[in-house]
């Protein structure tokens, strides 16, 4: 498609009309013009100006063509009656310069200085009117030719650059999105599953033992309420729980499924961005522990050696089946942001179940000793 026109205001184009005053040089100043040559000047410009704000309007480059080639007609005309009708050439390199691809434009205004060097050869206007009017005009005919090209290109960059824009900024919107889901996953997967498990429980006991019954409707809304604060907090931009807090929410989840639970934690110095992600990924492993592993028993370890933090969460349930879900998706993602690694295996489990290892490993370079002391999960 041909493009716009090359001047940033929409009048600016009507401004370059002045150079028609070209046409009455040779009539004003040669002594041998009579009243032809007075009259050719208003219906040269009478026929220039139709095709001249034509130029603005095509649709597409066949038509910016068609337009260009009356304009080298009509200043191939004009110069056989006067020799300033060459300005016709310029306004047809002006308008050159907005043909796609760059090398068209480049080979029509090189034909239009071909055509003011013929009407060189035809004009039959004396020296040194013919030359004083054609020679500027093949300068012109150049330098406006390339710097129209040049406008244009820089327009269509810039266009270019609005929509690379636009779409990095549409991409950054779509990453936040899933970023949001995905948290919001983690967040409220884990505890809405021990709400259910302890839904179940409390109706269970709800005859036998009315007193547990209570106690778990009361755990319920305690979890709730938690749910809740924490779907704020990630909400407002606020991290996850510290892992200290996970690994407790993690026990009371396990032991409400009727998994026996087994925690070893050293005592580690993280950032707060490594506590988080590694507090996401317990929260995690140890939903889809609830939800799909049928396990019978869990151990949760965190272990420091050399530069590196280890989680490991294994379970003697059912094993992986099927292609790593949403959870394990973004868990991977959030702990390779922090260069660290997810590997989940099926390590031989009790009774020949295979169960699953989650194993997620977080360099702890940069760790910093002031802020976020360490912190004794062992003993919990």
């Amino acid at each position: 498609m041909s493009q716009g026109p090359p001047h940033p205001h929409r009048y600016l184009r009507y401004v370059w009309l002045v150079y028609l005053g070209s046409l009455f040089f040779q009539p004003v100043f040669d002594s041998s013009t009579d009243v032809l040559d007075w009259v050719a000047v208003p219906v040269l410009i009478a026929l220039f100006l139709p095709i001249y704000v034509a130029t603005f309007r095509a649709r597409d480059d066949r038509q910016t063509l068609v337009l260009i080639a009356c304009l080298g007609a009509l200043a191939l005309a004009g110069s056989l009656v006067n020799s300033g009708a060459s300005v016709f050439v310029i306004y047809a390199a002006a308008t050159a310069g907005r043909l796609r691809p760059t090398r068209r434009a480049v080979r029509v205004v090189a034909g239009l200085a071909g055509l003011v060097g013929l009407m060189v050869l035809v004009s039959p206007a004396p020296m040194p009117w013919r030359f004083a009017a054609l020679a500027p005009a093949l300068l012109f005919t150049l330098a406006v030719g390339a710097a129209s090209i040049f406008d244009a290109e820089r327009s269509r960059a810039n266009r270019r650059l609005l929509r690379a824009d636009e779409e990095i900024e549409r991409l950054a919107k779509i990453a936040e999105r899933e970023r949001i889901a995905r948290d919001l996953h983690d967040l409220l997967g884990h505890t809405l599953s021990v709400i259910v498990l302890k839904s179940e429980l409390a109706a269970r006991l709800v005859r036998a033992d009315p007193d547990r019954a209570t106690a778990e409707v009361n755990d319920i809304e305690q979890i709730g309420r938690e749910a809740l604060d924490e779907v704020r907090a990630a909400v407002t931009g606020y991290r996850a729980r510290g892992l200290g807090a996970e690994l407790d929410g993690a026990r009371v989840a396990l032991e409400a499924a009727g998994v026996e639970v087994e925690v070893h934690a050293d005592p580690v110095d993280l950032r707060p961005e490594q506590e988080s992600a590694l507090a996401m990924a317990l929260r995690e492993a140890v939903t889809n522990v609830v939800r799909h592993a049928g396990a019978r028993r869990v151990t949760i370890s965190i272990t420091t050696a050399g530069a590196e933090v280890r989680l490991e969460v294994s379970d003697d349930g059912h094993g992986v089946v099927g292609p790593a879900g949403s959870g394990i998706t973004g868990m991977r993602e959030r702990i390779a942001a922090l260069g660290g690694l997810v590997e989940v295996s099926d390590p031989k489990g009790h009774d020949d179940r295979h169960g699953t290892l989650v194993e997620v490993t977080v360099p702890l370079t940069g760790t910093a000793d002031d802020g976020h002391r360490a912190k004794e999960w062992g003993g919990r």
